[in-house]
């Protein structure tokens, strides 16, 4: 039996960036594995994505849960050193900058295992990010390197990555859009919610913006600005919830929260659509996701 592709997702991010590549792989017959670290474990963060997908029920789930930058990391790293020893793949494929990423990357490089980095080289250059520490050392470690833009290549090239591990492949995350068009039900979101024809979509989740009190208002104050003009619709990011309430999110008329989570009507493993249903689902571990960290 061929080593397998061994897949290492972690949070959110990770399943839109990895379901075309395993599609892909599946399509040209490659054996593959996918390891789940368990970083983000609520269904709105996790296995809603498997079902949306299409992606393949993992064959194994690590369950680190939340915590702290290192406990995250040291446990992806112990459990993954496990998973490499007992299942020795032919090359180990981590996707952006997440924890779950670095911990992967760091096993598979002291285990010699062959490592690529989906999304490697983007940079924000600013180093009070955990995300900006992970995706330099990852770019370090990995053998191939495939960027989503021509500008990653040049961040490559600085940081001294050799020009032949660097494969311009584009955004995989376009690939999960554009697989996904035909499932969008935007007259019913937008019914759901009480939305006009013309809104703005707003996220914010960054710790620098919603773990500090004032930064937390001045972003609400900006959007009850923008919502003077335009109804605006966002999704809060469980990490940034409370902060953003406290600040005064929900307290403007034209500014509208997207409800926190739902359940679905099929199970999340069983590969059959599912249709979401309004019903309040609760984090399944503790401490609950809004200790998610990168």
């Amino acid at each position: 039996m061929r080593a397998p592709i061994t897949h290492v997702l972690g949070a959110r991010p990770n399943f839109m960036k990895a379901a075309p590549v395993i599609r892909a792989l599946a399509a040209l017959g490659h054996d593959q594995r996918v390891v789940h670290t368990g970083q983000h474990y609520d269904e709105r963060m996790s296995e809603v994505f498997f079902v949306q997908l299409g992606l393949p029920r993992p064959d194994v789930n690590l369950e680190v849960g939340s915590g702290s930058h290192a406990r995250q990391t040291a446990e992806v790293l112990t459990g993954m050193e496990l998973e490499f020893t007992e299942n020795s793949p032919a090359l180990a494929v981590v996707y952006g900058d997440v924890n779950s990423t670095l911990g992967a990357a760091l096993a598979a490089a002291k285990l010699g295992v062959p490592l690529a980095h989906v999304e490697a080289g983007l940079r924000s250059f600013d180093n009070s990010m955990p995300e900006e520490i992970n995706r330099r050392l990852i770019d370090q470690l990995c053998a191939l390197l495939f960027v989503t833009s021509a500008e990653a290549i040049g961040h490559l090239a600085r940081e001294g990555r050799p020009a032949d591990a660097v494969h311009l492949v584009g955004n995989p995350m376009i690939d999960t859009l554009l697989a996904s068009m035909d499932r969008f039900e935007v007259a019913a979101a937008r019914t759901g919610l009480g939305l006009p024809d013309r809104y703005v979509v707003a996220t914010l989740h960054r710790p620098s913006n919603v773990d500090d009190p004032a930064a937390a208002a001045a972003l609400v104050l900006a959007l009850h600005e923008v919502a003077d003009e335009l109804d605006v619709v966002i999704p809060v990011h469980p990490r940034g919830r409370a902060a953003l309430k406290a600040a005064g999110l929900g307290a403007h008329p034209r500014l509208h929260i997207a409800p926190r989570s739902a359940t679905w009507s099929s199970s999340p493993w069983s590969g059959a659509p599912g249709r979401w249903s309004p019903t309040p689902a609760a984090c399944r571990r503790r401490p609950p996701c809004s200790g998610c960290r990168a």
